[in-house]
C-alpha cells in the first residue's frame, strides 16, 4: 500500500481543487439565475442549482479528507 501513497496525496489535492471549482460555479450561477440573468429559469432555481453544487462540493471535499486521512494512517503503520 506504500506505493500508492503518492496517488493518494495527488489525488486528494485535485479533488480538493476541483470541488472548490465546482463551488464557484455553482455559486456564479446560482446567482446569475437568482438575480434574473439567465432567461427560461425561474428566479428560485437559482436556489436550487447553489445548493446541489454545494452539496456536490461538500461530498467531494469529504471524499478528498477520506483521502488525506487514509495517506496518514498507511504512514503511522509503516512508521510504527
Amino acid at each position: 500500500m506504500r506505493e500508492h501513497l503518492e496517488f493518494l496525496k495527488v489525488s486528494s489535492a485535485a479533488v480538493k481543487g476541483a470541488a472548490w471549482i465546482f463551488l464557484f460555479w455553482g455559486l456564479f450561477a446560482g446567482i446569475a439565475t437568482f438575480m434574473g440573468f439567465v432567461p427560461g429559469y425561474a428566479r428560485w432555481s437559482g436556489l436550487m442549482i447553489f445548493g446541489l453544487h454545494a452539496l456536490a462540493f461538500f461530498l467531494l471535499y469529504l471524499i478528498a479528507k477520506m483521502a488525506e486521512l487514509l495517506s496518514k494512517i498507511i504512514n503511522e503503520i509503516h512508521k510504527g
